[in-house]
């Protein structure tokens, strides 16, 4: 079966089961496991013949020819005895349960991935078809799953602006599904791809357009450095883990019995070394401000009832999550580290602990490019977001941030996640104005404006939320986006207000009946 009818038919399966009331997250992860342990089998023969770690008893054998009953016990204690493997073994199966009820169509999705050899599929057919069911997951409101997805246009924007080289490495505290790992993966094996000049997201090869497809300009060794040595990444919740882990591993990214590149710990708890510093940080943190830990600075906590956790390497203490991402990202670069990151616009202009931190961040990196987004492109509903560039640099008493070059995505353009995507088209105006050639050598346009670092520091609260041009359909309502375009703007202005309103709210005293 060529790779387009597999695609089709792994999604026509999955619509058969959402009759049943599996979702596409209990869907994803029912695939993850048999998928893994089919090509742990496959692996196992020659000519590979890889130690997979997977105990007889337990492997793709033991499950064919299973029907009903017996299928059904078999599986779960297949589940349950992977889940305290080692290595990426039991990082895939970790708390792994069986979330089809029916013994028949479980059966049926065996058969189904036992009669392909998944190894001999192109990895960007493999990877094209998990990444469209990650995205189907993320779309699917009650699944929750939009919070670890990143727009990938948004990605593969900032992926042609970074540029990474071989041989270097790239975290991720908070990678979600792997969106930012994989495109810089792309970007390292292909260099500038031909499908972000054509507009593209990524090379689709369901699309059979053989004039863009890529060719890896790495040797054997830088090869073998992106796939096992390159990325680090850290994801708290297990099944997201698990499908960023397989995600990645369909894209040769990580080895089937080694180490998982992902680990199942909050970066925030884990403190920084010489060690495990990178060349690039690339990062989404998650949306919502409000923590339950306290990260304290070396002067100690502020709140002594709260959960308090010390990093002596951050400027200040706080519970704003995303303050502590950006100090922890800080900390995380080598001194000639380079980060792009996705951060909500309190960030920028948070008075308290975030002036203090933004006035450090400013002295102590050259924060260079903000990209100031527009609404309706995260599944997080009213979330208002940029990406900050920005280059770290040794200790010294030198202040490194000599101005910001700002870009205004979000004044006039109008997005939704359906009917009005925002494309990597929308986005290669932005690439042009970085200039990421020479990122020294740049020109104002009508949405690409310059401030020096005196303007911005003497700025209140050395605020960054800076807008400059007119919002026309405040003055012509001919101007207004269309209806269904202007109603998701206001929900999202709106479910903004009401999270800002419950961070406010959280932590202060309750009155009682008397």
């Amino acid at each position: 079966m060529n790779a387009p009818a597999l695609v089709q038919k792994v999604w026509n399966y999955c619509h058969t089961l959402r009759d049943d009331g599996v979702g596409y997250g209990d869907y994803l992860e029912q695939l993850t496991y048999l998928l893994f342990l089919k090509m742990a089998h496959e692996y196992a023969q020659p000519p590979y013949v890889r130690d997979t770690k997977v105990p007889t008893e337990y492997n793709w054998e033991s499950l064919r020819g299973l029907t009903g009953e017996k299928l059904e016990d078999h599986y779960r204690r297949v589940l349950k005895n992977l889940a305290g493997a080692p290595g990426m073994l039991g990082a895939i199966f970790y708390k792994a349960e069986n979330k089809i009820p029916d013994p028949a169509k479980l059966s049926r999705i065996v058969t189904m991935i036992d009669n392909e050899n998944w190894i001999s599929l192109d990895a960007d057919a493999k990877g094209d078809l998990y990444e469209g069911l990650l995205q189907k997951n993320a779309e699917d409101t009650k699944s929750g799953a939009g919070q670890y997805f990143t727009p990938r246009p948004l990605i593969d924007a900032i992926l042609a602006c970074v540029q990474p080289e071989p041989e270097k490495t790239i975290a991720d505290p908070a990678c979600g599904t792997g969106g930012f790992f994989l495109s810089a993966s792309d970007w390292i094996a292909y260099g500038d791809p031909q499908w972000i000049q054509k507009g593209m997201s990524h090379w689709n090869p369901s699309k059979h357009d053989e004039t863009i497809v890529p060719k890896s300009k790495l040797n054997k060794a830088q090869a073998q450095s992106l796939r096992d040595k390159t990325f680090r990444g850290n994801e708290i919740v297990p099944s997201t883990r698990r499908m960023c882990l397989m995600n990645l591993f369909l894209h040769n990214i990580g080895s089937i019995d080694g180490q998982p590149e992902v680990e199942r710990a909050d970066a925030l708890l884990t403190p920084i070394t010489g060690e495990n510093k990178v060349d690039y940080v690339l990062a989404n943190p998650p949306f919502g401000k409000k923590s339950s830990v306290t990260i304290t600075n070396a002067e100690g906590g502020e709140d002594k009832d709260a959960l308090t956790y010390e990093r002596q390497d951050f400027w200040a203490t706080t519970t704003n999550k995303q303050l502590n991402f950006l100090q922890h990202i800080v900390s995380s670069l080598k001194d000639t580290g380079k980060a792009a990151v996705v951060l909500p616009d309190n960030v920028l202009f948070e008075g308290g602990a975030g002036e203090r931190i933004r006035r450090k961040w400013l002295n102590n990196c050259d924060v260079h490019t903000i990209l100031r987004l527009p609404t309706g492109i995260f599944y997080a509903n009213g979330v208002k977001a940029n990406v900050v560039f920005f280059d770290n640099a040794a200790r010294d008493e030198k202040i490194h941030t000599k101005g910001i070059w700002f870009y205004d995505l979000r004044t006039n353009t109008h997005f939704t996640l359906k009917q009005r995507p925002m494309t990597l088209n929308d986005l290669k105006d932005f690439i042009k104005c970085y200039n990421p050639e020479n990122r020294h050598e740049r020109e104002e346009t009508e949405r690409f404006k310059h401030y020096s670092y005196d303007e911005l520091i003497n700025r209140d609260k050395a605020s960054l939320d800076i807008f400059w041009l007119k919002d026309d359909s405040l003055d012509n309502l001919d101007n207004l986006p269309p209806p269904d375009v202007l109603q998701q703007e206001i929900i999202d202005h709106l479910e903004a207000a009401l999270a800002a309103f419950k961070d406010v709210t959280v932590g202060l005293p309750t009155s009682s009946a008397q």
